[in-house]
């Protein structure tokens, strides 16, 4: 069964609307660490428009379980990286002017850089991990480069409203990734109603979801919304 890991982006979305000290994202991590999340997320972005430096030095201290970092393949991101040597970081696209991450890296057009950025993060000891698009020359790249783990960019299928020719090109691109000896984690735009055909994926091992739990969390409260989330991941096993 795929384990979850939560991006806790978003609480701190809702702190630095206000230039408030809560809520607190190293306390999240902590309810959801307790409600039996495998994981931890948190993109660390250019412009720090929600997650702070603090923010992730706090959490390389107390996550228990995994910390996952997002992060552009920036010089500064890789500093920090490498400093705080999270279990695993995350390479995506990142653009000022996107609400979120709106599409995979592009690993085949910049094979030489990321080859370069990989290697530097497994020298400090840390998983690194590709998010792409399921296309099989972004696969082919994502071995290339030496990544150890590729995280299929799951949007056009949670778009699509699960799909049968977006699930069925994830699936491919699995088992291509598999072949090709990367291990595969999935993420973005997944809920409560579609998770379970991707967490039934052969090989999945980690699904990173974030806004749709946080959504959630604001109506029900956060430990029930990722105990949820759980329930519904757990269920696809059945």
């Amino acid at each position: 069964m795929a384990n979850l890991c939560v991006n806790i982006d978003h609480i701190a979305t809702l702190r630095q609307a206000r230039q408030e000290t809560e809520p607190d994202p190293v306390v999240a991590a902590a309810i959801v660490e307790q409600a039996g999340a495998a994981g931890i997320t948190v993109h660390l972005r250019e412009d720090r428009r929600h997650i702070q430096d603090r923010d992730v030095e706090q959490l390389r201290r107390v996550v228990a379980t995994k910390l996952n970092l997002e992060m552009a393949a920036t010089d500064e991101m890789v500093k920090i990286a490498s400093r705080l040597k999270p279990e695993e970081s995350t390479l995506v696209p990142e653009k000022r002017e996107e609400l979120t991450t709106e599409g995979g890296l592009d690993a085949a057009g910049q094979k030489s850089r990321l080859r370069l950025v990989c290697q530097k993060l497994k020298d400090a000891g840390i998983v690194v991990s590709l998010f792409i698009d399921p296309e099989e020359r972004q696969i082919a790249a994502a071995a290339e480069i030496g990544a150890d783990y590729i995280e299929l960019h799951t949007g056009e299928y949670a778009r699509a409203k699960g799909a049968e020719p977006e699930l069925r090109t994830l699936h491919i691109a699995a088992q291509t990734a598999q072949d090709k000896g990367l291990k595969v984690n999935a993420g973005h735009g997944l809920n409560y109603t579609n998770v379970g055909a991707v967490a039934r994926i052969k090989g999945v091992e980690d699904l990173n979801i974030g806004h749709n739990i946080i959504a959630r969390a604001a109506l029900v409260g956060l430990d029930q919304a990722v105990r949820e989330m759980l329930a519904a991941i757990a269920q696809a096993g059945v």
